[in-house]
């Protein structure tokens, strides 16, 4: 029989420290097209989105890029990034003995990044056994957040309903996203600055909670935390 709860994790700034190096390689390429756009707009104001969203906003303040611009952009910050993760990626501070702690309960990754930039992110951070094929892109679903069927996939596909999953995401489009998918959320808020939970998630701000707060959402999983 499966667990009663399976975990839904997203995966940059979530389980692996990229948001930073993401930002700088981001403003790198923008600015290089003409799209003003610094590291800090990254953190504050566009955390978790599609690359092609933030695009989109920014064409629409400054001016549309030619299409073969905007692939030519993507396509290098995209090998940049992939390149840089290989020797500058870190995990979250203390996720990998919290996953240790979660012992064998269901889970996967969710994100909105390609596939092979979430498989590049665990493998760099030595997260990969902890979700081997367990993964779920939205480029491939088709879905990205904040819309809720990236959510909604991965959990049908690892075999349970909307009540049955909790999301752990960093980002407050992801947390509407799961929200509006009918799930269970855990926010993991590392910039309280600049984010607020929205209403109906749970709010912790270190990985090391996250035992603690899946006891309280879900009381069948409580026996054995520490």
């Amino acid at each position: 029989m499966p667990e009663p709860f399976c975990l839904l994790f997203d995966c940059d700034g979530t389980l692996v420290d990229s948001e930073p190096l993401l930002a700088d390689v981001m403003a790198k390429y923008l600015n290089r097209a003409g799209l003003p756009f610094t590291s800090d707009d990254y953190i504050e104001r566009f955390r978790g989105a599609r690359f092609a969203s933030i695009v989109a906003h920014l064409e629409q303040r400054h001016g549309a890029l030619d299409d073969a611009v905007r692939r030519h952009i993507e396509s290098d910050m995209r090998a940049e990034m992939h390149e840089r993760m290989l020797t500058e990626l870190t995990p979250i501070d203390g996720v990998s003995d919290t996953l240790d702690r979660l012992g064998s309960l269901p889970r996967c990754i969710a994100s909105n990044g390609p596939d092979y930039k979430i498989r590049r992110a665990l493998d760099s951070t030595g997260l990969r056994a902890f979700f081997d094929e367990r993964i779920y892109s939205a480029y491939d679903v088709g879905s990205w957040k904040p819309e809720p069927g990236l959510f909604l996939h991965a959990g049908r596909d690892m075999g349970f309903a909307p009540s049955e999953c909790v999301v752990i995401d960093d980002a407050e489009v992801g947390v509407r996203a799961a929200l509006a998918a009918g799930m269970r959320v855990v926010h993991l808020n590392r910039f309280p600055e600049h984010e607020t939970t929205p209403a109906g998630a749970h709010t912790i701000h270190h990985m090391s909670e996250l035992p603690k707060a899946l006891a309280k959402l879900t009381p069948a999983l409580a026996v054995g935390y520490r």
